[in-house]
């Protein structure tokens, strides 16, 4: 969170002394020549096509899976078409005014879905007690996949752990942190367009403290989830997995959309879909415009 304030407020530092939109335009003002430029836009381009935009297509492919039922190439397909008539047609302005409203109806619809997803399931202490059972009916012999961790409610895991050990929680996730914050377009963009350091400063904080929200709105959610619907959010048989989400290796992935579909009032779902997709187009739109 404080990477988030610090990387932004210097990003808008930079414009106000240099005149810089991107961090290849500042590296290349401070250290003159053109190879480190070049070398740093090469190297968030490849990141991005192989790592933010493949997920976020993803992302966007598997809500229109689970509500509209359509194959997974079919969305990839939509997807990208309309991410290409955005690029052509949209502009900052634009997308400065709909993230605004986005983010209210977001974060408005995944806090009644948290709501909701809590009063189904019982509470946190019944979460507690029902995540470690919500095992599937058919399992693979001799493996564990399909069975809950009993490290699920730890964020500082053993240093041994098989994911997410604490050293790398801590060191490595703040390395990440520091460089993504920082250096992101997506994001310094956002403070770059700032009308002034008020703005600024102020859209940071609240930035910050929003990050704060995913713990309860997403991950909760996401694995209150696997307990209503576990024969489906957390199949390991190949072809049950086939059935449900189209994907043999499993179906985590459609925990939250499966959250969405099923709990969340209709009228709100739909506003929830349709805004989610549009923040998914609009990423790809400045990860394709950032350099």
């Amino acid at each position: 969170m404080n990477n988030t304030s610090v990387g932004l407020i210097r990003k808008q530092n930079f414009k106000t002394m240099m005149r810089v939109f991107t961090l290849p335009e500042y590296l290349k003002k401070r250290f003159g020549g053109q190879r480190l430029q070049i070398y740093i836009s090469v190297l968030t381009l490849f990141i991005c096509v192989f790592t933010k935009l493949s997920a976020d297509i993803y992302a966007g492919t598997i809500f229109i899976q689970q509500t509209i039922g359509w194959n997974m190439y079919l969305g990839i397909l939509v997807l990208l078409a309309i991410t290409s008539i955005y690029t052509v047609s949209g502009g900052l302005k634009a997308v400065i005014y709909t993230d605004t409203l986005q983010a209210v109806i977001m974060v408005g619809g995944a806090l009644i879905l948290m709501v909701i997803s809590f009063v189904q399931v019982g509470g946190m202490s019944k979460l507690y007690t029902d995540f470690p059972k919500a095992i599937p009916m058919f399992l693979v012999n001799g493996s564990d996949c399909g069975i809950p961790t009993d490290e699920a409610f730890h964020l500082l895991r053993r240093a041994d752990s098989g994911d997410l050990p604490w050293p790398g929680n801590v060191f490595g996730i703040t390395i990440l942190g520091a460089w993504y914050f920082c250096s992101d377009q997506v994001l310094a963009q956002r403070s770059l367009a700032a009308k002034n350091m008020f703005h600024v400063k102020g859209g940071s904080i609240l930035a910050a403290y929003l990050k704060i929200l995913p713990l309860f709105t997403i991950v909760f959610p996401g694995m209150i989830s696997r307990v209503l619907f576990t024969e489906e959010v957390a199949c390991v048989d190949p072809d049950i997995c086939m059935k449900v989400c189209q994907n043999a290796a499993g179906c985590t992935n459609i925990a939250y959309p499966k959250l969405v579909v099923e709990l969340m009032p209709k009228g709100q779902m739909c506003r929830v879909l349709s805004h989610s997709k549009n923040v998914f187009i609009q990423r790809n739109f400045h990860k394709r415009n950032q350099n």
